[in-house]
């Protein structure tokens, strides 16, 4: 097979292996590791990590084939769903399967994967991006997963509600806090609904235990509490 058919067919996969170079050329292992040298060589197919290639430029797409199943979410995903126009210097990864390497740099950009229990693994949408689909978190549970994971702080998260209320599904979001069910999450982003004027968050009651957190989990933990939601208040917003 000619080195353009084979580039031809590559074009198809965002990321591609020995396996499959070897598939499509119909040789063996040993002379498509041969091929993968000479292209790599010749900068005309770029190694992501071991035994994984790509053609592909977008960063998305990339990130988003190099572990099944998984979708993109946090900063990643509050961009691209316009809820920030703050550029991620992150691309975060989360699934449900264990990484040996949870980070990788590629093309300067790096790349976390991050693995959650499968309870909290949904919320995502698929989408297209060029060529090809990509998984990535909704609005609503890009919120969630960001203070979930403690990967964003609660003012920014609560600058993002404010600022997008009217683009927030808030029963979408209440009914995910549900489905999670993790009382910390639900206290926190109770509160953060009510000083944005949100209402709808009576269902939320019956998970609230006596157990007082603190608002933002990186800050001391001082400052006024807050009965009805059992948060020590130590934000300023």
């Amino acid at each position: 097979m000619k080195k353009i058919e084979l580039l031809k067919e590559l074009e198809k996969y965002p990321v591609f292996n020995i396996k499959k170079i070897r598939d499509i050329s119909g040789k063996d292992s040993n002379y498509a590791k041969l091929l993968v040298y000479r292209l790599k060589k010749d900068n005309l197919i770029y190694e992501i990590e071991k035994n994984k290639y790509t053609l592909q430029n977008d960063i998305f797409v990339i990130a988003s084939r190099l572990i099944w199943p998984s979708y993109i979410s946090l900063w990643s995903a509050l961009n691209y769903n316009k809820l920030t126009e703050q550029i991620p210097q992150v691309i975060s990864i989360i699934t449900i399967k264990r990484r040996k390497n949870r980070n990788i740099i590629f093309n300067n950009v790096k790349i976390e994967f991050i693995k959650v229990k499968p309870k909290y693994f949904f919320g995502y949408k698929k989408e297209r991006l060029g060529d090809f689909d990509i998984f990535i978190a909704e609005k609503e549970k890009a919120i969630l997963d960001s203070i979930l994971l403690r990967k964003v702080s609660v003012s920014e998260i609560y600058e993002i509600i404010k600022g997008h209320i009217q683009e927030i599904n808030i029963n979408i979001l209440i009914s995910y806090l549900i489905k999670l069910k993790n009382k910390a999450l639900i206290k926190r982003l109770g509160i953060i609904l009510e000083k944005c004027g949100v209402d709808k968050y009576n269902n939320l009651k019956r998970f609230i235990d006596y157990k007082y957190i603190s608002l933002d989990f990186a800050l001391e933990e001082k400052g006024k509490k807050n009965k009805k939601w059992r948060i020590i208040d130590n934000v300023d917003f």
